[in-house]
C-alpha cells in the first residue's frame, strides 16, 4: 500500500509565522509602526468566536496589534457601516477583518465593499479580487494563498500541470483558480453540475477539494499519484458514521468521545490517500496556514501604508 507524503500545514504554518515575526520586528527596529489588526464580530456565533479568536491571538504572538470589535447580533446595516468607516479612517489599523458569516438582516456584499481595498485583509472586495484576475499585486484570500505557499514550500510542481478544484466559491475556488493559472498551471473549476465528476478530477495532477460535503472525493476521483489538497472542515456527529470513514482509528475514536464530534473533511482519506503521492489532513492541513496567511496579509498591509517594501 502506498505511503503518501503527508503535507503538514500546522508545521509550516509555524514556520511562516517565525517569519512574519522577525519581519515586524524589523519593522519597529527601523522605526516604523507596530502593524495592527482589528477583527469585527457580529454576534455570538461560536464558530466564529474561535476563528476570530485565532486570528487576533495569532497577531499577538508574531508582535501585531490584534483587536476584536464585538457588535451585538441584531445591529443595524447603518451602524456596522459607520464603524467600518471609522476603522478605514483609523491610520493605526493597517488590516480589518469582518467575520462571515452575518446575521441575515444585514447585506453581507454591502459590508464586504465597506472595506477599503488596502485594508481588506481578507482579499474579498472587488478591486482586490479583479487585481488578482488581472495578475496584480494585491491582498489575496487567505486559504488559496495558504495553499500555494504550502505547495511551494513542499516544492511540488504547477508549471504545465494539471489542477482541477471542486468548488467555485469567492472565497476558495474561484481565487483558487486565479493564483495556479498565474503559476501556468492549467486548471480546471468544477462544480455540482460538472458532468462525470470523477473523470474530470482523475485528469488532475493536483485536486483541491472545497465542496464542502463530508468526505464526498472518494478513490474514483483520484488518479495514482496525485496531490490532493482537502480544504473542507465538516463535523461528524455520528459514531457509526466516524468508524466507517477511519475504521479502527484510537486517536479519532477517543477525540470523538470526549468532544462528541470529530473534524473531518472533503476527502475520504482513509480510502484516498493510498492513491496519492501527498496529501493534507484534517485537521492539521490547509486550517493553520489560513489563519498564518491572514496574519502576512496584515503585515503586508501595513508595509504598504508606511511606504516600507512589502
Amino acid at each position: 500500500m502506498n505511503q503518501p507524503r503527508i503535507l503538514d500545514g500546522q508545521a509550516m504554518a509555524q514556520e511562516i509565522r517565525h517569519e512574519i515575526a522577525a519581519r515586524v520586528r524589523e519593522l519597529v527596529a527601523g522605526g516604523g509602526r507596530q502593524p495592527k489588526l482589528v477583527a469585527v464580530l457580529v454576534g455570538e456565533n461560536p464558530a466564529s468566536r474561535t476563528y476570530v479568536a485565532s486570528k487576533t491571538r495569532g497577531c499577538l504572538e508574531v508582535g501585531l496589534a490584534g483587536e476584536t470589535l464585538t457588535l451585538p447580533a441584531d445591529v443595524g446595516q447603518e451602524t456596522l457601516l459607520r464603524r467600518l468607516g471609522e476603522l478605514n479612517a483609523d491610520d493605526a489599523v493597517d488590516g480589518i477583518l469582518v467575520q462571515l458569516p452575518l446575521p441575515g438582516h444585514l447585506d453581507e456584499r454591502a459590508v464586504v465593499e465597506a472595506v477599503i481595498p488596502e485594508k481588506d485583509v481578507d482579499g474579498f472586495h472587488p478591486e482586490n479580487v479583479g487585481k488578482l484576475w488581472l495578475g496584480q499585486p494585491t491582498l489575496a484570500p487567505a486559504t488559496p494563498s495558504g495553499i500555494l505557499e504550502l505547495l511551494r514550500r513542499c516544492e511540488i510542481p504547477l508549471e504545465g500541470r494539471r489542477a482541477v478544484i471542486v468548488g467555485r466559491s469567492a472565497i476558495v475556488g474561484k481565487p483558487m483558480a486565479a493564483l495556479l493559472l498565474a503559476e501556468h498551471a492549467t486548471v480546471t473549476l468544477c462544480h455540482s453540475r460538472t458532468r462525470d465528476l470523477p473523470a474530470v478530477c482523475r485528469e488532475a495532477d493536483v485536486l483541491v477539494a472545497a465542496i464542502g460535503r463530508t468526505a464526498m472525493i472518494g478513490p474514483e476521483f483520484v488518479r495514482e499519484g496525485a496531490v490532493v489538497i482537502d480544504v473542507g472542515i465538516n463535523q461528524v456527529t455520528d459514531a457509526a458514521e466516524l468508524e466507517r470513514l477511519f475504521p479502527g482509528h484510537e486517536k479519532r475514536r477517543r477525540g470523538f468521545e470526549k468532544r462528541g464530534y470529530s473534524l473531518v473533511g472533503d476527502v475520504d482519506y482513509t480510502r484516498v490517500a493510498p492513491r496519492a503521492s501527498a496529501i493534507t489532513p484534517v485537521p492539521g492541513g490547509v486550517g493553520p496556514l489560513t489563519v498564518a496567511m491572514v496574519i502576512g496579509n496584515t503585515l503586508t498591509a501595513s508595509l504598504r501604508r508606511q511606504g516600507r517594501e512589502a
